[in-house]
Parts: C-alpha cells; structure tokens; sequence
C-alpha cells in the first residue's frame, strides 16, 4: 500500500481542524498540526486517540499567524496544507485591526510558506461571512460563489476579516499560478465536540440547555456539521475540479425556535428544560447589554439568509447530515465533556 503525504493543518487545537485531522488520519494521511501553544499537544493527542489511531502519523509543530517563525518548518515535506486557523471572536473586539490583521498577515504568511515549500495544494477555511454581508438579505436572494460581502459598508469586523482574508489570498495565487488554491466557506457550524473546548456557534445550544435565556429570540442561520465541512476539505484537497473555487458549505437554515424543538424533543426525557417560546426583539437588546453573545446576535434580529450549496454538492460529491443529526450531535457531546447537565 503506497503511504499517503503529509497534510499540514493550521490552527489544529481548533473545532473544524479536529474533525479534518480524523477524517485524514482514517483516510490514512500523514498529518502536521500547528499550535501557538505547544503545551496543547498532549490533550489533543488523547482527544484524537478516542476516534482514531493516529499510530506515527500525526505531529505537532508550533507557529503562529503574527509571526514568521517557524512556518517554513512547518510546511516542509507537505503536499497538501488546510489552512484553517483564524480568529473567532468570543465578543466585539475594541477595534476591527485586532481581527483583520491576523487574519490577513497570517493568510499570507501561510500561503508564502507553501509557495516557497512547492505545495501542491491549500484548502482554506472562509466563511459564509466572506460571501453576504453588506447586501440585502431580506429580498429573497439566495446567495452563492460569485457573491462577496460588500468591505466598504459597515458590515463589521468579523466578516471584513475574512472577506479581505479570502481576497488577499485569491490575489496570491493569480501572483504564484504553481500553488493550486480551493477554499470553503461554512455557514453556522454545529456538531460533535471532540473535546471539552468550544467555539462561539455552539454557544447556541448550550444556551438553550443551560437556560440561560426564557425563552428564543427571533433569530436564525444556514446550519452545516462540522464533520461535513471536515469532509468537504478533504474533498477540495484532492478533486481536481476543485481548484480555483471556493465552495459555501451550508445545509438548511433554521430559526433558534426550530433548534429549541429539536433539543426539547431529543433531552426533555433526561432533564433538559429547554426553552422553546418566542420572546420579543427586546429581550435580546436586553440581554446584550451584559451578555457578548448576545450582542454578536443583535444583527440577525429578524433576518434570514438562504445560500445555495449547487456548487459544493455537484463538484465536491458532498451529502450533509440533516439538521436534527447536527444538533442532537452537538447536544450529546456537550453532555458527554460535561459542559452541560440536567436541570433536574
């Protein structure tokens, strides 16, 4: 059996890095994960020990995105790298340069390095926040690749980080034609944790089955599962129609009301409460006076996105697991690490 290359993935301690991490270590890839804190590598190890036998094939590098040091080293002998590490905000940042600069310089340095180290391919994680932003959601459009959130609106810093992320390292490789590029853009993403850490789209269901809230604002998102953008990374690193494409990696979109219903009818049986009654566009600007999460959300009052995912299931041969799936998924596992118990 002829061994599979290394593929080097950044950012490894994060949520979509985990699961693309598994799904390569079961399809038999070498793997190189970058850290900032090399201390992580040994809780990352056991997390990854309990899904799969990584054996001699997984090691951990450190790098990070603000500064030069080490990638050179991290990205020698790799033929592929997923470049997934970006900042994710846990609340408004003071100003938007503390999001757009690591984003940006660290897009760069990581594209520069593969450059130079003649990779053959990146896949790199955007977001749907790269693709709607600035433009009116609310007439009925159904967004896709060709779309671009608009950086001369006020659109925030988030969805300007990786727009002109996304932008810049489009523009690199017009500049490099040897290094293939294909990136993928998640909408919310919910799913299985692999271990007890996680990211701002899983506040929303903890919320919910912590009751930290009386009831459901009228809110909602495209949802996907983190094990199906995992699974479309993989795909993008190797189909050859993938390169030179970006791909929106979204399933259904759901109102907070309808995640509430699922959770309730999945968890009520082992002592969940779940919220599951509207409440009123004020309870949220209330809430978001103290809570950060709450104020992330105060911009989807009220507001529905639709994306198409054509592109993604055509070229990528990509099959998502259902909304139900994702959330119950997410439920079990928060359980599971013990992040949340039964109210009773």
């Amino acid at each position: 059996m002829t061994e599979k290359p290394t593929v080097l993935v950044t950012g490894a301690s994060g949520y979509i890095a985990m699961h693309c991490i598994v799904q390569l270590l079961e399809q038999g890839y070498r793997v190189r994960g970058t850290l900032r804190t090399p201390s992580r590598a040994a809780g990352l190890r056991e997390a990854f020990a309990r899904h799969v036998d990584a054996a001699d094939r997984l090691d951990f590098v450190t790098a990070d995105l603000m500064r030069d040091d080490g990638w050179a080293e991290a990205v020698a002998g790799c033929t592929y790298v997923m470049h997934i590490a970006s900042p994710v905000p846990r609340k408004l940042p003071r100003h938007e340069n503390d999001l757009i600069i690591p984003a940006r310089e660290g897009t760069r340095r990581v594209l520069q390095a593969a450059a130079d180290a003649q990779v053959k391919r990146v896949v790199m994680t955007s977001s749907v926040a790269a693709v709607c932003y600035g433009h009116d959601s609310d007439s009925g459009r159904v967004f896709d690749e060709t779309d671009w959130s608009d950086t001369s609106q006020d659109i925030g810093p988030y969805p300007k980080s990786k727009t002109l992320a996304e932008r810049d390292a489009w523009e690199f490789v017009e500049n490099h034609p040897a290094l293939e590029l294909a990136v993928i853009n998640p909408a919310m993403v919910l799913g299985p944790l692999l271990d007890a850490r996680y990211t701002t789209s899983i506040e929303i269901v903890l919320k919910l089955m912590n009751r930290d809230a009386p009831g459901c604002p009228n809110i909602g998102w495209s949802f996907v599962d983190v094990r199906d953008v995992a699974a479309a990374h993989l795909a993008a690193m190797t189909i050859p129609e993938a390169t030179g494409q970006r791909f929106i990696c979204s399933h259904e979109f759901a109102w907070l009301q309808d995640i509430a219903r699922i959770l309730h009818d999945h968890f009520a049986h082992r002592g969940f409460n779940i919220p599951r009654r509207k409440l009123p566009d004020i309870v949220l600007r209330f809430f978001a006076l103290f809570d950060e999460t709450a104020r992330l959300s105060i911009d989807y009052l009220g507001a529905r996105t639709d994306y198409s995912n054509a592109r993604i299931t055509s070229v990528l041969n990509w099959q998502p697991h259902s909304l139900p799936e994702m959330v119950i998924a997410t439920g079990e596992s928060l359980i599971e690490h013990g992040i949340v118990q039964a109210s009773r």
